[in-house]
């Protein structure tokens, strides 16, 4: 596929690159379009990657919000003091996501602090995110809601990050939702929920995942004019 043959040599896990390329523009429309986390993670699963979907509480704050982009990560730790400097870091990693990016979030799964609201979802589209993963709580979840950024988080609390979390670090390797995320890394999210594609293999997961759903497709289609299930998987090998 066009879109995806040049995804695994332009992004490394580390690599340092711009705003998001008509390429790019191109691969995430074409995974929205055609492909969900289900697939992906089958894909994933086929090339020895098997633990790569975010634990299951992490749920999108609309049931219609999805999103795919590369990563950007944050790390967040809570504190049970007002720093001096409350929300330096933080905002510094929110004014550098670039156009086709992902905001994750890492707080060491608190249920203390609300990392994410309005305004850093507001600041976030603004900047051309795609997206945000919490592996937390967010807060103005109707506000979110009806801006249209897709969030994805574990809960909602009403609460301040002041005195309570702390950015310390952005664009580093982190942990969020029991899998590891390098910046750049392929997210994609829906309904069912986050996976994670490491960046060195985003072409070929893309490619496998999309020969797997036009399987998919021709299995449905044979199955809704009444063959047997046990014929149309020895046929095409899909479930």
């Amino acid at each position: 596929m066009d879109i995806v043959s040049s995804v695994d040599a332009q992004h490394g896990p580390r690599v340092v690159r711009g705003p998001a390329t008509a390429k790019d523009l191109e691969l995430f429309a074409h995974i929205d379009r055609t492909l969900y986390t289900a697939v992906i993670s089958d894909s994933l699963d086929e090339l020895g990657y098997r633990d790569q979907a975010m634990r299951k509480d992490f749920r999108p704050l609309s049931r219609s919000f999805r999103c795919s982009g590369w990563a950007r990560t944050i790390v967040c730790i809570d504190v049970f003091e007002i720093p001096d400097d409350s929300y330096g870091i933080e905002i510094e990693a929110i004014d550098s996501l670039l156009t086709g990016e992902i905001a994750v979030v890492s707080t060491g799964d608190s249920e203390r602090n609300a990392p994410w609201g309005e305004l850093l979802s507001t600041a976030s589209r603004t900047r051309g995110a795609r997206g945000a993963i919490i592996g937390g709580l967010v807060r103005d979840a109707e506000k979110i809601i009806k801006l249209g950024f897709p969030v994805f988080a574990t809960g909602i609390k009403p609460v301040d990050s002041k005195g309570r979390g702390l950015v310390i670090d952005y664009n580093v390797p982190t942990e969020c939702g029991g899998v590891t995320v390098n910046p750049g890394d392929l997210v994609v999210a829906d309904y069912d929920g986050v996976v994670v594609i490491p960046a060195e293999i985003a072409g070929s997961v893309v490619a496998l995942a999309t020969e797997k759903v036009a399987k998919e497709n021709h299995s449905r289609a044979e199955l809704e004019s009444g063959a047997y299930l046990a014929d149309v998987y020895r046929k095409y090998g899909v479930l």
